[in-house]
């Protein structure tokens, strides 16, 4: 994965950063079936696919390459990240504006939706897209909710970013950030369609995040569901491209490309977008090339799940509820409605638990909360006054509050 692998490094065990590779099973949900072939078969096909490399040059290659596989038809999932640091996270790639602004250019958001949209739509029979966001202050690090009631999908990338534009203006940014929730929520879908295969679109501005108090080579209870939901969408024809919008900082997500452990297949794809996009090239030539580095593994992940039999199978696997879009029925402004979780009651008492737990704007000076994150205590003051978490602060160039910046950093004890 990640695209730089030689066969020589092909080999490369578990980064220490992470300390020891979470078990499969482990995970906090409950195991499922593998594929029908014998031990010997599934050790020597799982070898083949351990780590793939990106072996194209050109979008037409890519597409040759899918067909020449036998794809026929690939599902989109697109998942938006929602967390509050897309607020400042766009100061250099989107001329200090929040990534999620809507009243001038199409913001990165949007931008990578109509790029893999197109370029997937040739392999889409329905051009159903379910889309969903993660991070705002409903659902924050627990849920996901959908673009539409009902989990209704949305009728191609069109529809997809025209509803996204409809529901950016009322929902509130939270954090923390977990890929974990959007991924459980795929894997549910690719199931309950009988074992199709799909390609889950995340589009982020950050890391998962990493708290204060985690010892390092160790992970946040956010990185570890992350990484086990990855682990677990391994045993399911599901590609998982990650596309990181804004400033970053990206290396851990690098690191989650090149060292995710345990997997049946290698289906976890890192893409910096605003690299690409950021090069001194014609804007036609920029979006090829994402494009390019975005699907360029597919191909062999989808040969991947065909030689490792996961096409075409329903496990009965427990499929993750979305919650509503946090709107009112009428559209006029941001609610907090109490969500109806059919099949979910302990998901919704999770998300309640949490809704309860974080303070509202209102009180996090008071409470001493850190106004990135709204989880950790601020511990970490700059010279104009203001204050963070010393995880979400240490790397800032300028005050999130009053933008002006960074010259001294005081930890506060």
């Amino acid at each position: 994965m990640g695209g730089k692998w030689s066969k020589s490094r092909s080999t490369r065990r578990y980064s220490n950063n992470y300390g020891s590779p979470p078990s499969r099973s482990t995970s906090r949900y409950s195991p499922y079936p593998g594929n029908n072939l014998q031990p010997r078969a599934v050790d020597r096909v799982q070898r083949m696919y351990t780590k793939i490399g990106d072996d194209y040059r050109s979008l037409d290659q890519v597409t040759e390459a899918l067909s020449q596989a036998g794809l026929e038809s690939s599902n989109l999932i697109v998942g938006i990240d929602f967390t509050k640091s897309n607020e400042w996270t766009g100061r250099v790639a989107f001329n200090r504006r929040c990534l999620h602004d809507i009243e001038h250019t199409p913001n990165p958001y949007e931008q990578a939706i109509s790029i893999i949209g197109r370029t997937l739509s040739a392999f889409d029979e329905d051009n159903l897209i379910p889309c969903f966001g993660f991070g705002d202050a409903s659902t924050h690090d627990q849920a996901v909710f959908s673009f539409y009631p009902d989990n209704q999908p949305c009728n191609g990338f069109e529809e997809a970013l025209q509803r996204y534009r409809e529901l950016v203006p009322h929902l509130r940014l939270a954090g923390p950030t977990s890929f974990a929730p959007i991924i459980e929520t795929a894997i549910g879908i690719v199931d309950n369609s009988g074992g199709q295969y799909h390609v889950l679109l995340i589009i982020a501005d950050g890391q998962v995040t990493r708290s204060v108090d985690t010892s390092h080579g160790q992970l946040s209870s956010q990185e570890r569901d992350t990484v086990n939901a990855i682990v677990k969408a391994s045993d399911y024809p599901l590609s998982i491209v990650l596309v990181g919008v804004g400033d970053g900082p990206w290396d851990m997500m690098r690191e989650f490309d090149d060292n995710i452990p345990s997997r049946a297949f290698d289906n976890f794809q890192f893409v910096n977008f605003t690299e690409i996009m950021a090069r001194n090239i014609a804007n036609s030539k920029k979006e090829t090339e994402f494009a390019l580095a975005a699907l360029m593994e597919i191909p062999s992940q989808y040969k991947a799940t065909i030689h490792l039999q996961l096409l075409g199978k329903r496990r009965g696997t427990r499929q993750m509820s979305a919650l509503p879009p946090p709107i009112k029925s009428h559209g006029s402004a941001y609610s907090n409605p109490k969500y109806s979780l059919s099949s979910s009651s302990e998901q919704g008492a999770r998300v309640h638990k949490r809704e309860s737990a974080i303070p509202s704007e209102s009180s996090v000076q008071d409470k001493e909360i850190c106004p990135i994150c709204l989880w950790q205590a601020k511990d970490l003051a700059f010279g104009c006054g203001h204050q963070t978490c010393h995880e979400c602060g240490k790397d800032l160039k300028v005050c999130p509050i009053c933008q002006s910046q960074i010259a001294t950093r005081i930890r506060l004890y």
